[in-house]
């Protein structure tokens, strides 16, 4: 029986880098706390102008964690089938926003996220909640952005 030929990864270009982070809202965020690694989805607007993810969460877990140690990763995946995908590796600062930044900033992810929905034919109130809305402790969002410091990115193919 002939061997299968092992499937070969490809580095992709800038362009392909920033198309993927700006056609998705959900990555799987990783970064430190107590000394230990952690990763978890969460849905992010990718603002080309500032070249950062803008996203969102409860002052809980994760934000301590970013205050304490502010490097992280973030990586953003588009799969056809097991052996054909292209994924997004970004290394980047957290930084909280306060006041008049936070509520612009919200507003870009909550229409950027809103279009992405649409564009895809997702009906956005099966999935998003209104985002100018509080959080589910009752208090205001802690609106955050990852300002991108360097990124990488693969795709694998058969070929």
């Amino acid at each position: 029986m002939k061997p299968t030929p092992a499937p070969i990864l490809y580095d992709l270009e800038e362009e392909e880098i920033r198309k993927i982070l700006k056609n998705n809202f959900i990555g799987s965020l990783a970064f430190i706390a107590h000394s230990d690694p952690h990763v978890l989805p969460i849905t992010y607007f990718f603002d080309e102008v500032s070249k950062s993810l803008i996203s969102y969460s409860n002052d809980g877990h994760k934000i301590r964690a970013m205050r304490n140690n502010p490097s992280v990763s973030m990586g953003v995946y588009e799969m056809e089938n097991p052996v054909s995908w292209k994924s997004v590796l970004v290394h980047g600062i957290y930084e909280e926003l306060e006041q008049i930044d936070a509520k612009a900033h919200l507003r870009r992810f909550a229409e950027g996220v809103r279009g992405l929905l649409s564009a895809k034919g997702i009906k956005e109130e099966a999935y998003i909640p209104d985002f100018s809305s509080k959080t589910s402790g009752g208090s205001a969002p802690m609106v955050y952005r990852i300002r991108i410091l360097d990124w990488s990115g693969k795709y694998r193919s058969e070929e």
